[in-house]
């Protein structure tokens, strides 16, 4: 597959300048971490079923919201000559040299200490366990090496972003079982569509990059079709949270709904004339996914 280079220069010359309390703020990546909370929130609810104790919920927020932030700046460190080569990250302030990586490396790590702290001492250690299997494959396996070396980078990837709900869950219930193997499961899957998409939408910059997303070595068609396997599981594990008593009928007639819908989405893309714009759709919606089922597993427990 033929894809034009970004014209991008592979070292820009850096930008110095005061460094501002917004460029401290862009390297914690608000939006993933705000999202990470979402499906906390839904783990949490689902276990506590209706007797949430919000102080609990409110220091488990806090304390990986913090460990969130602080994988977000290490990803931002080892991603640099990375990002210099795409369009989307080009202007980072780590890539512009507004911040230099010593000092992000010191926020970060200050950032994770005191995230693990606060959830060793205001959860529980499977909360702590979970909170450190999470950073350790976001940071240590997925951006150090598989992202650049593999394909199969975004599984392992999805695995760190499918812990918050469990996260949540256990911090609610004090224990592991089926519920949260089952909302593992879920959101692991629905990380692949998710990201899939915004690959193919950024072709061009991971190609630049020299970044072994699917579609880049295997191509749009094979990615479409991992796509839509991805639904397919995310929907039946979604129905199965009901199936197994865990949630009730609402929540199984809205994750078949969404599932459905997605499907369809996913499967116009065979047909569609313009990849780029059906990519951007699909991401979209994959973003109403995660926060209505999110929702809905919080409120229509059993």
């Amino acid at each position: 597959m033929n894809v034009s280079r970004t014209t991008i220069p592979a070292n820009p010359t850096p930008t110095r300048r005061s460094v501002m309390l917004a460029d401290y703020v862009s390297m914690i990546k608000p939006g993933i971490v705000l999202g990470n909370m979402v499906t906390l929130a839904g783990g949490f609810f689902l276990a506590a079923r209706g007797s949430s104790n919000f102080r609990l919920l409110l220091d488990t927020m806090l304390g990986l919201a913090l460990v969130v932030a602080s994988g977000c700046v290490f990803n931002n460190i080892i991603d640099r000559d990375i990002d210099t080569r795409m369009q989307r990250t080009h202007d980072r302030v780590l890539v512009r040299g507004v911040v230099r990586p010593a000092t992000a490396a010191i926020y970060a790590t200050v950032l994770g200490i005191f995230g693990f702290g606060m959830l060793a001492l205001t959860t529980n250690m499977l909360v702590l366990v979970a909170a450190i299997a999470g950073f350790v494959i976001y940071v240590g396996i997925y951006s150090l090496y598989m992202k650049r070396h593999s394909v199969w980078g975004t599984l392992v990837g999805s695995l760190s972003g499918a812990v918050p709900p469990v996260v949540g869950y256990c911090a609610a219930r004090g224990s592991f079982d089926g519920g949260a193997a089952i909302a593992l499961l879920i959101f692991a899957l629905w990380q692949i569509p998710h990201f899939y998409a915004i690959a193919i939408h950024r072709l061009k910059d991971y190609v630049a990059a020299g970044v072994s997303v699917w579609p880049a070595v295997k191509g749009i068609k094979s990615t479409k079709r991992q796509i839509v396997i991805s639904i397919v599981g995310f929907t039946i594990a979604a129905a199965s949270l009901s199936m197994t008593g865990y949630t009730g009928r609402v929540f199984l007639l809205v994750a078949l709904a969404l599932g459905s819908y997605w499907l369809y989405l996913a499967q116009s893309g065979f047909t569609t004339d313009d990849d780029i714009i059906w990519s951007r759709k699909l991401f979209v919606f994959s973003i109403i996914v995660v926060l209505v089922i999110s929702v809905t597993m919080g409120l229509d427990y059993q």
